[in-house]
């Protein structure tokens, strides 16, 4: 099967294929999880955020974001305010699964 590869001379991402690999997540999960590995550092992570780049939309991402937490791709931490209340929340995604695979 032929596949045609372009010179790497700038906007590429490096990452492991891990996750591309998974054969207990989907392609829609590992499709959503190579886009975020492939954004800046800086990159202030949000659904409504990705909903502006990507074609599907909030359920769709949320349920992507579901899998990939249960597959130990993600991990949500809520921030808790100074005053005690609930804030947003810290997104954490991993290149390699955190869960033990079976």
């Amino acid at each position: 099967m032929p596949i045609v590869r372009e010179k790497k001379d700038g906007n590429f991402t490096v990452m492991n294929n891990y996750h591309l690999r998974d054969q207990n997540l989907s392609l829609k999960a590992k499709g959503l999880l190579s886009m975020i590995l492939s954004l800046p550092n800086d990159w202030e992570f949000s659904i409504a955020g990705l909903k502006a780049i990507c074609k599907e939309g909030k359920d769709s991402i949320s349920s992507a974001l579901v899998e990939l937490e249960i597959k130990g791709y993600l991990v949500r931490d809520r921030v808790r305010r100074k005053n005690g209340c609930l804030g947003g929340v810290v997104y954490t995604f991993y290149e390699r699964s955190r869960r033990p695979q079976r």
